[in-house]
């Protein structure tokens, strides 16, 4: 038991990551949310298609290039020097997705298997989101203050 803590500290202390439990999961969470979605855009892109705006050019590339940043931010939260910036590409990548959410919230009757209710929810936990990918990067978040 005593060797996992010292493995565990070495991590933590590698990883800079914040102290506190509850913060290391929080930062966790992010990443593991963001790689998880990431590779569901290239294992279910059928549906990203489908929520992607008609006026919008280029659907796959841009499913498969979002899919392919999330990933990506989600990996670079985990790198101390790298925190920083990843959050704020989150951040602006989830701005450039909103449109799907909007698009879908105006033709909730395009995606009869969604709940309407799922589909306006999306609207403000996107909100949350930008909150989550931004605070949980920032130095103050993540220093030992």
């Amino acid at each position: 038991m005593e060797g996992l803590k010292i493995i565990t500290k070495k991590i933590s202390y590698a990883l800079q990551l914040p102290t506190g439990w509850w913060k290391k999961l929080v930062l966790f969470g992010l990443a593991i949310f963001f790689i998880n979605t990431g590779i569901d855009h290239f294992t279910n892109a059928d549906f990203y298609l489908s929520i992607m705006p008609p006026a919008f050019p280029l659907h796959k590339e841009a499913v498969y290039i979002s899919g392919f940043f999330e990933v990506l931010g989600g990996i670079g939260v985990l790198i101390p020097r790298l925190r920083k910036m990843a959050g704020w590409g989150l951040v602006a990548l989830l701005i450039a997705v909103y449109p799907a959410n909007i698009y879908m919230a105006l033709t909730p009757e395009a995606f009869p298997s969604i709940p309407v209710s799922l589909i306006y929810s999306r609207l403000p936990l996107q909100f949350l989101f930008f909150y989550w990918a931004y605070s949980v990067t920032q130095p103050p978040y993540n220093s030992d203050q």
